[in-house]
């Protein structure tokens, strides 16, 4: 099978993938972190489990990047620290700030990570380094600017509404809190508002419908998880602010 029809079969795999996702989420909540509840199979520790689960969209990426024919161009080499400015955060420095020493993950939520990375990591790496062609050019182009600026937006909001919920935790009070300040002011999930516009502005910036695959499983995966997320606070809080949303301020 040629190359370029397999990768677009997998590209739309993963738009399939976010459609069973999105509408599974709306039954199940995905049981880690606040929602684990146990019954859920064979456990690991949470950290051991997030370094694991995200490690492909790393290394495996990065090994795909380097086999592709435009590897040393500069529009790859743009994106690929783009998506690595995410991902070596998310894998092998944000476990390490989780206080999570006693906590557990389900195998079956690493194993459907491990899966959904690996795909995810030969479509969009494949693309950028190999199947797709930009010309240096792109690098001014209107869409790769409002994408990189979108993406370099979302990761500040995403880090630094983690931030937040660390801090909280590090106080070492017991238990979950209300998170307040900057966008928690407005929504009860800014780190996920801002994971999203990460990958709003990927698609944007790469224009491909392998960006767009990515940018709709994500918001497949974390919008039920924001309203799960937001249902809880509401239960667990009597004081919980009535005028905060879920994800989008002012609306969802």
């Amino acid at each position: 099978m040629n190359e370029a029809v397999l990768h677009r079969a997998l590209t739309v795999a993963v738009l399939v993938l976010g459609g069973l996702t999105f509408v599974g989420l709306h039954f199940i909540v995905a049981p880690y972190g606040r929602h684990y509840t146990g019954g859920w199979g064979p456990t690991l520790r949470t950290r051991t489990a997030w370094i694991l689960m995200e490690s492909p969209a790393v290394l495996l990426f990065g090994s795909i990047f380097a086999l592709g024919q435009h590897r040393t161009e500069w529009v790859p080499l743009a994106l690929l620290g783009l998506w690595m400015l995410h991902y070596v955060h998310r894998t092998f420095i944000y476990p390490f700030q989780l206080k999570a020493d006693r906590k557990r993950t389900p195998w079956l939520i690493v194993s459907l990570a491990l899966i959904f990375n690996t795909l995810n990591a030969y479509v969009n790496a494949r693309w950028i380094s190999h199947l797709g062609t930009y010309s240096n050019a792109w690098l001014l182009d209107p869409r790769f600017v409002l994408g990189a600026l979108l993406f370099l937006l979302g990761k500040w909001v995403n880090i630094t509404s983690d931030t937040t919920l660390l801090r909280l935790r590090a106080r070492g009070e017991g238990g979950y809190q209300i998170p307040q300040g900057g966008l928690y002011r407005l929504v009860s999930c800014p780190n996920y508002l801002g994971e999203i516009m990460e990958w709003v502005g990927w698609a944007i910036a790469t224009w491909s419908l392998a960006g767009v695959s990515f940018a709709l499983y994500t918001a497949a995966n974390l919008v039920p998880r924001a309203l799960s997320h937001h249902r809880w606070y509401r239960e667990t809080f009597a004081d919980y602010p009535s005028q905060r949303r879920a994800l989008i301020p002012f609306w969802l």
